[in-house]
């Protein structure tokens, strides 16, 4: 009797932990109170690394770096490497808005 006791003590004991830390996760998407300097600030700089400016230069490193690759003075491996990085950057929401709604999913 004692053991059963004990197996379910550890049953309630993961169940509280588990609802706990499905608490923590569910955090509200509202910015806290305080936050508006900081959440300014993070979208100036997302609107200048993916503004204008940000665009003409990342078409300019790849113009540059693809005519590179094809005249043999840049390793294709380093200029896929800068080709890549552009599709991150500019793509970065994309991929964090796949990433949030697998997260849902498996919920």
């Amino acid at each position: 009797m004692g053991a059963m006791t004990n197996a379910f003590a550890k049953i309630l004991y993961v169940a509280a932990i588990s609802l706990y830390a499905t608490s923590a996760f569910g955090q509200s998407t509202i910015d806290p109170q305080g936050s508006g300097p900081i959440v300014s600030a993070v979208n100036w700089l997302q609107g200048t690394l993916l503004g204008t400016v940000a665009t003409v230069v990342a078409v300019i490193a790849i113009a540059t770096v693809g005519f590179m690759m094809l005249t043999g003075r840049v390793n294709w491996r380093h200029g896929a490497v800068v080709i890549l990085g552009c599709f991150i950057l500019f793509g970065a929401a994309s991929i964090v808005a796949g990433i949030q709604s697998a997260a849902t999913l498996g919920q």
